[in-house]
């Protein structure tokens, strides 16, 4: 059902218009945060909740984030790198090597500080690395930032 609200300002209908505009083009962005540890999964969704609009969906492993990958479009992932199954690497390997994957940003964030590490995530294509401990900032400010990146942007 459409309506319009007459509104004797014309600033005032204007902003309305506009208002109304932006609340049917906003959507939900999909995260998937995948960590073998519940806590670390729940801290990480706890930080992001101050962004808005967003929806998650946990993975308590790598071989789980693939199947998760497989059945719906994400539009980012957080990854643990030290994971029992499948390690984070190679999650990130996977994603890479699919079409419909290869834009989506992931951001890894781990235990792991060595340059070695944060090296060969980024040569196999992680958009961010971060090391825990990390502060619920430049974890936000992370997630900010690539999702604004993709915005209008197919996954």
């Amino acid at each position: 059902m459409a309506f319009r609200l007459e509104v004797a300002c014309g600033e005032s209908e204007k902003r309305l218009t506009q208002r109304a505009s932006a609340a049917k083009t906003e959507r939900v962005s999909e995260i998937l945060v995948v960590d073998d540890s519940k806590v670390m999964r729940d801290m990480v969704v706890a930080c992001l909740r101050a962004h808005g609009e967003l929806e998650f969906t946990h993975a308590a492993s790598g071989l789980e984030a693939i199947e998760q990958l497989s059945l719906k479009p994400f539009d980012l992932v957080v990854l643990d790198l030290n994971m029992p199954d499948i390690g984070g690497i190679e999650v990130v390997e996977f994603v890479r090597a699919q079409d419909k994957l290869k834009r989506l940003p992931v951001i890894v964030l781990t235990t792991r500080g060595d340059e070695a590490s944060r090296a060969r995530a980024l040569e196999v294509g992680a958009s961010q690395f971060m090391t825990k401990p990390f502060t619920p900032e430049a974890l936000l400010s992370a997630v900010r930032v690539l999702l604004a990146s993709e915005v209008g942007q197919a996954q």
